[in-house]
């Protein structure tokens, strides 16, 4: 068994796709708007064109993502998302990416449990913990 977690951008997921392509090389491997759906839910309100629901890959997990309800107002509390990436370098990379038009909430430095850690909140809100393992 596995978890995968599945993530509400409530009107912003074409740009969170988006961005994950290109700050950590997410793979879109499915992508369902409500317009593909019967008339119902969101699509109902005029949310055709937004997204039902999506599957991107990173590395060997996916991570599926929503438009929600299109209320605007995404939220994400409670938890992170950690990237293992393979070295200081790609980290630092990763960790850059994720940072801009978000806030840094620990830089990444060394610690005591790894040569290279940090964490992060993006542009949308998500909490990410990037950490190469010793």
């Amino acid at each position: 068994m596995k978890i995968e977690p599945y993530l509400f951008f409530e009107g912003r997921c074409d740009e969170a796709i988006e961005f994950y392509q290109t700050a950590i090389g997410a793979e879109l491997t499915s992508l369902m708007r409500y317009q593909d759906g019967p008339d119902q839910g969101p699509n109902a309100h005029g949310a055709g064109d937004k997204i039902m629901h999506a599957s991107l890959r990173v590395g060997d997990v996916t991570v599926m993502v929503s438009d929600g309800l299109c209320s605007g107002e995404p939220k994400f509390q409670g938890f992170s998302l950690c990237l293992l990436p393979p070295d200081g370098d790609r980290a630092k990379q990763m960790f850059d990416a994720l940072a801009e038009g978000g806030e840094v909430q620990m830089p990444l430095s060394r610690t005591f449990y790894s040569p290279h850690f940090g964490m992060v909140r993006d542009r949308f809100g998500v909490s990410w913990m990037v950490m190469v393992t010793p």
